[in-house]
């Protein structure tokens, strides 16, 4: 089939060359399905592999449309189905194992199916498509029709299943949710029913949803309005309200992982958490299953998270992440965990055979096993998995037998050819990323991430082992590529170097060197001719900020490695002039390029367009960059970023590219004579290729879909073939004894010391449950040097020996400056620490200290002597946005209150403002201090809600709180009672700014006081404290950032030359003033006679000594008379000094006093003022918190209404969904019964037909004997007995499920039994005696007839029944949906009335005065708008008189309805009496006017009334067809009308567009006019109305008086008709 298709797909193709697809080898990402009971596939790539158990032969199916989606097979019918990934999939459906199409499937999916699924029994399949659809849809997949479909936004589901015993029903489940399906039918039509499983929590226990969308159990506040839904307070009013629960109220619940069916219909599910859920198929029950724990549990088995289940019988099967899969044996409600089997990787899937006989077991990595069950179970592997995708694949030298794949993770494994069978398989211990096999040996390399290239020897294919490991460099190996020789390894990394290595193992893989290039590498391509001795190399980087590429081209001689040294420097680069190294630029950015073999052009595949192109080398040599130009350019026909491979011998150009298309082209015209579509863009087309050195074989390895692909060529002659096959044996020729030699060298080489694993030990190591692959460890564990860094330190060493003395100088400098740093670091740890401080911490930036001041005004003022402390309001500068605001409501106010005064001056009479004006200039000046009360409020402070009017703030433009209603009104109110916060703080502000000032005064003056009276005590010798006050740190907390003079302690530095040049100053001065002091006599003469002053003061009496006289220290008996006088003297100057001093110290004392005492009434006066202040401050703070509140209120009233406005938007919306579900089910309710009608018509025809054919038994064999009839008549009433099936007992022990075919085909297989049965005793042997032959066939004849007839009653019987109570699903779905029509329309009155009582009733905000006694139940919703406050015993002593009084009242009404009550039932009972007799009167009127008509009369008299009834319906047949043929002409003039009529209604839509047009302008015109009307004429417009009306009412009795005088006429003709009447019909007397 594939082949076919590859026929079809080569129209490029020349000489009858074509490329055929030999195996596909690729690896279950998939679940693997069984086809049959020896039969498995699984989708790879572009292919469906099928896999022969017992063979182990493998059949591949091709998509035509690209990569193959989803795969599911239908065992009974034997086929399988498959959907392709392109744009609008489609599913195919193929038998097996003929592989021939049965159908294909075309729906409206855009993207991609992710599920499909076959039903047990029946031609369904279900399927299902994700984004953007998420739709399932039922199809019959016999007749390619969609059943139903049904889509659900955003449900995501990774498993889908039917209902073994019953295809009715489909369980989808996802990681979150379960739901059935109900797949009901009427008739021919289908429909789904979805159900969702409610979850238990992740516990196990049950959660008790509440209704979202009608919560019954809302508290009711009847202070704060009502309690409304959390989807109406979020503010949601589509859909998401009614599945809305707040992050509180989420619980999380159990995750699903896996589901099964089982017989009774039941469901078990797998969940994360580790429990068994049990489902009921028809109540969706949920059960929690319970474990029985044993008493010595293995391990790995106390938490199992199923990832996969299949039904068993008394249980199921499980296995988790851990390689185990478990027995859970299941009894009453409870399980009990087995070990049943252990599998070395963790399994994703199982799946029994169709006969229950084989377990399939599918691992992670895509392993399939088998286990067949029986007395001696059996584990077979059928496909054993590589670790991962396809890294890279090249063909073994010369690539005839076998070649090499290598994976991400480093697994390297070795294949035939011919069958794909794994050979051998060695692990390396790193990711890898590239693979390369050496042309001249059988040898082979790998690059890893790590930089490294591993030498595999693959000289035993079997035993494949490393045998030498190179470390280049620590950035990754992108490219390894053997020249076409294999004389050298080019080794491409991504940091741009590309090393070059000796390819020969006998030279232990020397490298040579590196040469850089561009870090973006694309492809390295060499040219390595039999008949030269260089190779050529070239290497493709791209420049991605310069949107081109680069290509560098140098060239090796084949004796490189033997003069190694001279082509590289000391680090191992190749010196670029000896290896002739060139540069060459494209204008344009290529995705890859080769050169050809005779090194004259290269050919480049395009990115960015779809073209190849060639490019013609210079011949001349340059220096510089080159720009090459496009040569010759070629349509590739494949789009994407593609590669070209140039083959082994130069003849063929290989392009691959992400379409998933290789394509084969002459090298020389580029034009394509063989292409393959092999992979697809889905799986991001092919990531590499490789050809075989004859050309014959090709592999080509998939990007992303894990498929390699073996072509080869079915029809490849010709010239070029011929050469190919030339060039192949003289290379073969050349390379045969380089590989002798290499090989016998490979032969004998001993492994190196890297641990590789066998495939042996890799198999038996288990596999951990954290680990995607067995990985194996270095036994060297020392740290690896790449090679380029041990150049790199060899040249290093060399150039540190050569400049080892300029080195030396060097760190002797840097040495000598370390240990001057270190000795100033020594002398700053001996400092002290604020030395130690850097000079910046201390820096004040007094800008910035002016901002942080200017932004935190919040200030602090204490009292002197009381603790009292009083805080000013911190304040925010007011917006832009918010000033702007308060100006649009301000205006609005001011518009509204001047509207309001000119309506009042309007409605006003003249004289009256005439009054008001002669008032108001009588009293002057009353007026104005009530405008300037005005000004402030117009409502009284207790209706005001707020003290705000004592800090002289204006509330004028306050709306009254009772008149708060409108949203607008309260939103405008808030911002006015902001502002009213603003200025009242801003008044306190402006009052402690004021006092703060005052203070600041009374400090300064208490200061300068201060200074006085410390002369005082100074002077009077006192050991007083002066009370010095200041503001503390609260009050200026600026201050503690300022570092005060006397706040250091440490001495100032000064500098050696400061200090001395302030040394010598001083020294100058000193010597000046004693200069002075001895050439001023006079100055001397003072200090001496006065003590340097010429007046005494009188601060200096306190301190002036009197001199004692000198003779005083003599005895007083040797005084002169002289010495006497003055000793008196001296006591009169002594005591009169004392005097002095006494009178002096009690002046001082009195002016010490006074000061104190004036300083203590200026501080005590200012803490009055301060404690009024707090005082004020506090009544702030309470006008604040009251207008706050106020704010507060109606906040909450505004988001109430938010609240309100929002549950009414989502009833609406919930209203019109359910409205339109309400005719959508109407609908199919009418739609069911009229079909059922129909179809119950069919059935009364069909079951008419049946009793006419038993009854017209007799008449048509009325020609025979009687006897004869009576026999045949019991033969026809017999029906054959046709043995139950009976299932095979083996199958009925192993099989669960047991046998399920459909209805359909039960039915049809019934059917075919009794026709099988009727054979027999149709059989002649069963014809009664003397029996004509022919009238037994006829006999025969109509029973087969009868019989099918009655099949036909029973199924159509069936069908009835079937679509009746798919009528009464419908009726009952109608009139749910009516309920909740009824109940969203009663929510919404009990809401509109609830928000009509919350727009009525406002909460008021109303100031009390202490002292009065509040309310205690203040539960009562009550008006005050006249409300008074009386007494409570007043109220409660009138309350229980009115309760007498209602009692009383009470007993009195119910004893007069018991009374009406009768008379109302007399009355009913009369009425219906009355209405009996009127019945009675009139069924006796209709027998008496009973009579035949003219059809009834012609039934009974005519003969043959058939007959004429079918005469009469020809007739009507051919007036119908007449009819009709009129009928279609006049369709064709009512169209042909129509058009025209359509045409004129054009016409007139553009005359009645500029007609409206001139009419919004007259429109303008008369409303113009009509303002101007009712401007100037309201007086003539009511006298006009008053005549209107007086007109009206004069018609108005006019008529009445003519109705009475009509109804008098009528009443007249009413009895002259009842006379007439009576008088013609005498008989119709009532009796």
């Amino acid at each position: 089939m594939a082949q076919g298709r590859e026929r079809d797909e080569g129209p490029h193709s020349a000489g009858g060359s074509s490329l055929s697809v030999r195996w596909v080898q690729g690896f279950p990402k998939q679940n693997v399905h069984f086809v049959n009971d020896n039969t498995i596939c699984y989708p790879c790539g572009n292919f469906v592999i099928f896999i022969n158990i017992e063979t182990k032969k493998k059949t591949v199916l091709q998509c035509s449309n690209g990569i193959v989606g989803v795969v599911a097979t239908n065992i009974p019918y034997e086929v399988v189905a498959f959907s392709d990934r392109k744009l609008k999939p489609l599913i195919y459906i193929y038998s097996f194992p003929g592989l021939t199409r049965r159908t294909k499937l075309k729906g409206n999916v855009l993207l991609d199916y992710t599920l499909l699924s076959f039903s047990y029994c029946g031609t369904y399949l279900a399927s299902y498509s994700s984004l953007p659809e998420f739709e399932l849809a039922l199809w019959n997949w016999e007749s390619n029709i969609i059943l139903c479909k049904k889509s659900q936004p955003g449900m995501d589901v990774n498993q889908m299943s039917f209902n073994p015993m019953n295809w009715r029903q489909l369980c989808l489940s996802s990681p979150s949710t379960v739901s059935v399906w109900t797949i009901e039918r009427s008739n021919q039509e289908h429909y789904f029913k979805a159900r969702l499983v409610k979850l238990p929590l992740e516990d196990g226990s049950f959660f008790n949803e509440t209704d979202v969308v009608f919560p019954q159990s809302l508290p009711k506040d009847l202070i704060y309005g009502p309690v409304l839904p959390l989807s109406a307070i979020a503010g949601l009013v589509g859909e998401e309200a009614e599945t809305f629960r707040p992050k509180d109220d989420l619980y999380p619940l159990l995750h699903p992982t896996m589901h099964c069916w089982t017989p009774t219909s039941d469901l078990y599910i797998g969940c994360e958490e580790g429990h068994l859920l049990v489902i009921n198929g028809d109540t969706l029950k949920v059960t929690v299953l319970n474990k029985i724990e044993e008493e010595s549990p293995l391990d790995r088995r106390n938490f199992i998270s199923p990832v996969t289940l299949v039904y068993q019988k008394e249980g199921v099967l499980a296995s988790g992440i851990d390689g185990f899969v478990y027995s859970f044996i299941i009894k009453d409600g409870s399980y009990v965990i087995e070990d049943f089997l252990e599998i070395e990787r963790p399994v994703e899937h199982m799946m029994f055979s169709p006969n229950y006989t084989m377990l399939l077991i599918q691992t992670d990595k895509g392993s399939v096993y088998i286990y067949t069950l029986g007395e001696k179970p059996i584990l077979n592997k059928v496909l054993d998995a590589c670790d991962g995708n396809f890294q890279a694949i090249d063909f073994i030298t010369p690539g005839t037998e076998h070649f090499m794949t290598l994976t991400h993770s480093g697994e390297v494994c070795v294949w035939w050819l011919e069958d794909c069978a794994c050979v051998s398989k060695i692990y390396l211990n790193t990711p890898a990323t590239v693979l390369a096999c050496c042309p001249s040996s059988f040898s082979a390399a790998v690059g890893t991430e790590s930089g490294s290239v591993y030498f595999i020897s693959v000289y035993n294919e079997e035993s494949p082992q490393v045998m030498h490991k190179a470390f280049l460099s620590e950035s990754s190996v992108q490219h390894v590529v053997y020249d076409q020789r294999g004389i050298f390894l080019l080794v491409g990394t991504s940091e741009g170097k590309v090393f070059v290595i000796n390819a020969k193992s006998s030279s232990s893989f020397q490298i040579i060197g590196f040469t850089e290039v561009a870090k973006d590498i694309v492809q390295i391509s060499t040219v390595s001719l039999l008949e030269t001795d260089i190779v050529e190399v070239m290497v493709l980087s791209s420049l991605l900020e310069a949107g081109r590429s680069r290509l560098e081209m140098f060239i090796l001689p084949i004796l490189l490695s033997q003069v190694s040294t001279t082509f590289t420097d000391e680090r191992g680069r190749l010196k670029d002039a000896l290896i002739h190294k060139y540069l060459y630029e494209l204008e344009h950015t290529l995705s890859s390029a080769v050169l050809d073999f005779q090194s004259k052009q290269i050919y480049g595949f395009c990115s960015h367009v779809p073209y190849i192109c060639s490019y013609l080398l210079p011949k001349e040599e340059h220096i510089d960059i080159y720009i090459l130009k496009p040569y010759q350019k070629v349509q590739s026909r494949q789009y994407g970023p593609g590669i070209l491979y140039l083959s082994s011998h130069g003849l063929l150009l290989l392009t691959i590219a992400k379409c998933g298309i290789l394509c084969i082209r002459d090298v020389y015209t580029l034009e394509t004579f063989a292409r393959c579509r092999s992979h697809s863009h889905q799986g991001h087309g092919i990531q590499s290729m490789r050809i075989s050195m004859d050309g014959q074989n090709i592999l080509v390895n998939g990007r992303d879909d894990g498929t390699l692909v073996y072509l080869k060529w079915k029809r490849f002659g010709g010239h070029l073939a011929n050469d190919i096959l030339d060039y192949y044996q003289k290379l073969l020729i050349f390379l045969s004894s380089t590989m002798d030699k290499e090989n016998d060298y490979l032969s004998r080489t001993p492994r190196v010391s890297i641990d590789l694993a066998s495939n042996s030990e890799h198999t038996k190591r288990k596999a951990s449950t954290d680990s995607s692959q067995d990985e194996l460890v270095l036994t060297d564990v020392k740290k690896e040097i790449p090679w380029i860094q041990q150049k790199s330190q060899e040249a290093i060493k060399k150039e540190v020996n050569l400049f080892s003395k300029k080195r030396k100088e060097i760190k002797k400098g840097i040495k000598a400056l370390s240990k001057t740093i270190l000795n100033m670091m020594e002398e700053n740890d001996k400092l002290e620490n604020i030395a130690k401080l850097d000079q910046q911490e201390f820096g004040l930036d007094l800008e910035a200290l002016e901002r942080l001041h200017d932004e935190s005004q919040e200030e602090v003022a204490k009292c002197f002597h009381i603790p009292c402390v009083v805080e000013n309001f911190p304040m925010k500068a007011r917006t832009a946005e918010e000033l702007k605001e308060l100006e649009r409501v301000l205006q609005q106010k001011k518009i509204e209150a001047e509207c309001l005064k000119l309506r009042k001056e309007i409605v006003e009479a003249q004289s009256g403002v005439t009054l008001v004006k002669k008032h108001h200039e009588e009293d002057d000046e009353e007026e104005e201090e009530e405008d300037k009360k005005a000004e402030y409020s117009n409502l009284p402070n207790y209706l005001l809600g707020s003290l705000s009017t004592d800090f002289g703030v204006d509330t004028s433009f306050l709306s009254s709180q009772l008149e708060l209603h409108s949203r607008e009104e309260k939103i405008n109110q808030i911002i006015l009672l902001k502002d009213i916060i603003y200025k009242v703080k801003t008044a306190f502000n402006n009052e402690f700014d004021a006092a703060y000032k005052q203070k600041e005064f009374e400090i300064a003056r208490v200061k300068e006081r201060n200074v006085r009276i410390r002369e005082i005590i100074l002077d009077l010798e006192l050991e007083e404290a002066v009370w010095q006050p200041e503001f503390e740190d609260c009050e200026k907390p600026e201050r503690t950032l300022v570092v005060q003079d006397e706040e250091i302690t440490a001495n100032k530095y000064v500098k050696p030359w400061h200090k001395a040049k302030a040394e010598l100053l001083t020294s100058r001065e000193t010597e000046h003033w004693l200069l002075i002091q001895g050439t001023s006599t006079r100055l001397r003469a003072l200090m001496d006679m006065m003590g340097g002053v010429l007046e005494v003061k009188k601060e200096d009496i306190l301190r002036m000594v009197i001199p004692q006289p000198a003779f005083m220290a003599k005895p007083d008996a040797v005084w002169t008379e002289e010495e006497r006088k003055q000793f008196k003297d001296y006591e009169k100057k002594v005591k009169e000094l004392n005097e002095e001093r006494d009178k002096y110290r009690k002046s001082l004392e009195a002016e010490l006093k006074k000061l104190q005492n004036s300083i203590q009434e200026s501080t005590q006066a200012f803490d009055e003022h301060l404690k009024r202040l707090f005082e004020r401050r506090v009544k702030a703070e309470m006008v604040t918190n009251q207008e706050e509140l106020k704010i507060n209120n109606l906040a909450f009233s505004l988001l109430l209404d938010e609240e309100l406005s929002s549950r009414e938007k989502f009833l609406n919306n919930y209203l019109t969904r359910k409205q339109q579900e309400k005719s959508q089910t109407s609908e199919a309710v009418r739609k069911s019964r009229e079909d059922l009608d129909v179809y119950k018509e069919h059935y009364d025809n069909l079951l008419a037909e049946d009793k006419v054919m038993d009854r017209s038994f007799k008449k048509e064999f009325a020609e025979i004997p009687s006897h004869q009839v009576d026999i045949l008549y019991k033969l026809f009433k017999r029906r054959p007995r046709i043995p139950k099936q009976k299932m095979h007992s083996d199958t009925t022990r192993v099989v669960p499920f047991g046998e399920r075919p459909g209805s359909g085909k039960l039915n049809k297989d019934a059917f075919a039994q009794l026709m099988k049965a009727m054979d027999e005793l149709d059989n002649i042997s069963n014809m009664p005696e003397g029996l004509d032959p022919l009238v037994w066939n006829h006999f025969c004849m109509t029973r087969r007839a009868k019989l099918e007839n009655e099949q036909k009653v029973k199924q159509k019987a069936a069908g009835l029944l079937e679509m009746a109570a798919f009528l009464r699903k419908r009726v009952e779905e109608d009139e749910k949906v009516q309920q909740e029509i009824e109940r969203v329309f009663h929510e919404l009155i009990l809401l509109q009335d609830e928000k009509v009582r919350f727009q009525l009733n406002l909460t008021i905000q109303i100031l009390l005065k202490q002292g009065q006694v509040e309310l205690e139940n203040f539960q009562l919703v009550l008006e005050y708008a006249d409300a008074i406050l009386i007494n409570k015993n007043i109220v409660e002593d009138l309350n229980s008189v009115i309760r007498t009084q209602g009692q009383k009242k009470i007993a009195s009404m119910m004893e007069s309805k018991d009374v009406h009550k009768r008379i109302f039932q007399i009355e009913w009972e009369h009425k219906k009496m009355e209405m009996e007799r009127e019945d009675l009167n009139q069924k006796a009127w209709d027998i008496q006017m009973l009579f035949f008509s003219r059809d009834r009369q012609k039934f009974l008299n005519e003969p043959n009334y058939e007959a004429l009834i079918s005469i009469q319906i020809g007739i009507m047949e051919q007036t119908i067809a007449v009819l009709d043929k009129t009928h279609k002409k006049n369709v064709e003039n009512c169209k042909k009308l129509l058009k025209k009529l359509g045409k004129f209604s054009n016409q007139k839509d553009i005359a009645n567009y500029n007609l409206s047009c001139n009419l919004r302008e007259e429109l303008v015109a008369v409303s113009e006019r009509k303002d101007i009307c009712n401007a100037m004429g309201s007086k003539l417009t009511c006298e006009k109305i008053a005549k209107e009306r007086y007109e009206n009412m004069m018609q108005q009795q006019k008529l009445t008086n003519i109705s009475k005088q009509q109804a008098e006429q009528i009443s007249i003709l009413q009895t002259e008709v009842q006379r007439l009447r009576m008088k013609t019909f005498p008989a119709l007397v009532q009796m």
